[in-house]
């Protein structure tokens, strides 16, 4: 089971600000790197099905278009909380391995994903985390059980989900991947994505933009 984290749109990616100050082209953006994270998780042969979770309107309706489980959280209530909501209904659903994936790694593709259930331990126990680009955050984080640890997505979390397995002794796999590993979170981060062009939405709404050639 893949499952899609996505923020309300008209919070996300407040940080690029700088780069983009008026609030219709992040919101543009942010449903764009969605519709790309949804595709790859649509095309993911390993993923037996696809699941959203979120409170934005826009995005549920998205999902439920695309034939995508919605878990809806009704209100923000941050990612680690909508997170552990959605991974109780999955795991009622019958969900035994869950791959968890931000909605804000564009360039991801079904390989990708793919490549994370691959890369889980055999133990009863396990994780596999994808870490992004500064080798600090967390972009993707398998669980088998999808309960085993708790996330904890923000700074740092790379080594706090790392931290939790040796508590917990749970089988972990540190996976690095180029493509999830970037998310566009910072004007830079607009820098290294214009460094790869891409057949996604976000490279086209960013190049209708004039970002990419700014």
């Amino acid at each position: 089971m893949v499952l899609i984290a996505a923020k309300q749109l008209a919070f996300a990616k407040t940080r690029l600000a700088q780069a983009m100050p008026a609030d219709g082209e992040r919101i543009a953006l942010a449903e764009a790197m969605f519709r790309d994270v949804l595709s790859a998780a649509l095309n993911a042969a390993q993923a037996e099905r696809v699941a959203v979770v979120t409170s934005d309107r826009g995005l549920i309706e998205a999902a439920r278009a695309a034939d995508a489980l919605v878990i809806d959280e009704e209100f923000p209530r941050g990612l680690n909380l909508a997170v552990r909501l959605a991974t109780t209904e999955l795991i009622a659903f019958g969900a035994t391995t869950v791959c968890t994936v931000l909605s804000d790694i564009p360039l991801t593709t079904g390989a990708d994903i793919d490549a994370v259930f691959a890369a889980m331990p055999a133990d009863n126990r396990a994780t596999v985390l994808v870490p992004s680009r500064d080798f600090s955050g967390t972009n993707m984080i398998a669980r088998k059980p999808p309960d085993v640890i708790p996330t904890q997505f923000g700074r740092f979390s790379l080594v706090r989900h790392r931290g939790d397995c040796r508590e917990r002794s749970v089988a972990c796999e540190v996976l690095r991947l180029q493509r999830p590993g970037l998310d566009l979170d910072l004007p830079a981060d607009l820098i290294e994505f214009a460094r790869r062009p891409s057949m996604t939405h976000t490279y086209s709404h960013l190049a209708r933009l004039g970002i990419l050639h700014g």
